[in-house]
Protein backbone atom coordinates (compact mmCIF):
# COMPACT_ATOMS: atom_id res chain seq x y z
CA UNK A 1 0.00 0.00 0.00
CA UNK A 2 2.75 2.46 0.93
CA UNK A 3 6.60 1.79 0.51
CA UNK A 4 9.36 4.40 0.43
CA UNK A 5 12.34 3.53 -1.51
CA UNK A 6 15.50 5.40 -0.25
CA UNK A 7 14.10 8.36 0.66
CA UNK A 8 16.46 11.25 0.98
CA UNK A 9 15.14 15.00 2.65
CA UNK A 10 17.65 17.71 2.13
CA UNK A 11 17.30 21.58 3.58
CA UNK A 12 19.46 23.83 2.13
CA UNK A 13 20.66 26.75 4.81
CA UNK A 14 22.66 29.33 3.47
CA UNK A 15 26.01 27.93 2.22
CA UNK A 16 25.11 24.50 4.12
CA UNK A 17 22.87 21.11 3.54
CA UNK A 18 21.15 19.81 6.30
CA UNK A 19 20.36 15.58 5.66
CA UNK A 20 17.23 15.31 7.53
CA UNK A 21 16.42 12.00 6.06
CA UNK A 22 19.44 9.39 4.87
CA UNK A 23 17.58 6.60 2.51
CA UNK A 24 14.44 5.35 4.39
CA UNK A 25 13.40 2.40 2.97
CA UNK A 26 10.54 1.15 4.74
CA UNK A 27 7.11 -0.19 3.81
CA UNK A 28 3.29 -0.60 5.11
CA UNK A 29 0.55 -3.23 5.06
CA UNK A 30 -2.86 -1.80 4.57
CA UNK A 31 -4.60 -1.29 7.85
CA UNK A 32 -1.28 -1.77 9.69
CA UNK A 33 -0.80 0.19 13.11
CA UNK A 34 2.84 1.69 13.77
CA UNK A 35 4.40 4.31 15.67
CA UNK A 36 7.59 6.32 14.70
CA UNK A 37 9.55 6.78 17.66
CA UNK A 38 12.97 8.75 18.09
CA UNK A 39 14.90 11.65 19.75
CA UNK A 40 13.99 15.20 18.77
CA UNK A 41 15.26 16.67 15.60
CA UNK A 42 15.78 12.58 13.71
CA UNK A 43 13.83 13.24 10.86
CA UNK A 44 10.09 11.85 12.16
CA UNK A 45 8.10 15.04 11.13
CA UNK A 46 9.66 15.14 7.93
CA UNK A 47 9.21 11.70 7.18
CA UNK A 48 5.52 12.34 8.38
CA UNK A 49 5.17 15.26 6.29
CA UNK A 50 6.50 13.11 2.77
CA UNK A 51 4.13 10.37 3.62
CA UNK A 52 1.46 12.73 4.27
CA UNK A 53 2.18 14.69 0.92
CA UNK A 54 3.02 18.01 2.86
CA UNK A 55 6.25 17.83 1.81
CA UNK A 56 8.52 16.84 -1.25
CA UNK A 57 11.62 14.19 -1.53
CA UNK A 58 14.86 15.52 -2.35
CA UNK A 59 15.60 11.49 -3.84
CA UNK A 60 14.16 8.19 -3.74
CA UNK A 61 10.27 7.15 -4.41
CA UNK A 62 7.43 7.27 -2.39
CA UNK A 63 5.06 4.46 -3.86
CA UNK A 64 1.30 4.76 -2.88
CA UNK A 65 -0.60 1.56 -3.92
CA UNK A 66 1.54 0.60 -6.36
CA UNK A 67 2.20 3.64 -8.23
CA UNK A 68 5.37 6.23 -7.72
CA UNK A 69 5.12 9.75 -6.92
CA UNK A 70 7.93 10.73 -8.96
CA UNK A 71 5.94 12.42 -11.52
CA UNK A 72 3.03 13.70 -9.39
CA UNK A 73 1.38 17.33 -9.96
CA UNK A 74 -0.05 19.17 -7.35
CA UNK A 75 -3.92 17.54 -8.27
CA UNK A 76 -2.97 14.46 -7.76
CA UNK A 77 -1.16 15.20 -4.07
CA UNK A 78 -4.10 17.09 -2.98
CA UNK A 79 -6.18 14.17 -4.65
CA UNK A 80 -3.92 11.63 -2.33
CA UNK A 81 -4.54 13.83 0.84
CA UNK A 82 -8.14 14.82 0.32
CA UNK A 83 -8.95 10.62 0.09
CA UNK A 84 -6.01 8.76 1.22
CA UNK A 85 -4.28 9.91 4.00
CA UNK A 86 -5.81 11.52 7.78
CA UNK A 87 -3.72 14.08 9.86
CA UNK A 88 -4.21 14.31 13.51
CA UNK A 89 -1.62 17.64 14.21
CA UNK A 90 0.08 17.93 17.75
CA UNK A 91 -1.62 21.22 17.86
CA UNK A 92 -4.70 19.87 16.36
CA UNK A 93 -5.57 22.85 14.09
CA UNK A 94 -9.40 22.91 14.93
CA UNK A 95 -11.62 26.27 14.41
CA UNK A 96 -11.79 27.14 17.83
CA UNK A 97 -15.42 28.66 17.96
CA UNK A 98 -16.62 25.22 16.26
CA UNK A 99 -17.58 22.22 18.30
CA UNK A 100 -15.36 18.75 17.14
CA UNK A 101 -18.15 18.03 15.39
CA UNK A 102 -18.60 20.95 12.98
CA UNK A 103 -14.57 20.68 12.84
CA UNK A 104 -14.97 17.13 11.02
CA UNK A 105 -17.90 18.01 9.46
CA UNK A 106 -16.15 21.49 7.63
CA UNK A 107 -13.49 18.90 6.50
CA UNK A 108 -15.83 16.22 5.10
CA UNK A 109 -17.60 18.82 3.30
CA UNK A 110 -14.75 20.32 1.77
CA UNK A 111 -13.56 17.07 1.02
CA UNK A 112 -17.01 16.32 -1.30
CA UNK A 113 -18.68 14.23 0.82
CA UNK A 114 -22.29 15.06 1.36
CA UNK A 115 -24.40 15.29 4.75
Amino acid sequence: MLKLENIKKDYETGSSTVQALKGINIEFRKSEFVSILGQSGCGKTTLLNIIGGLDQYTSGDLIINGKSTKEFKSKDWDAYRNYSVGFVFQSYNLIPHQTILSNVELALTISGVSK
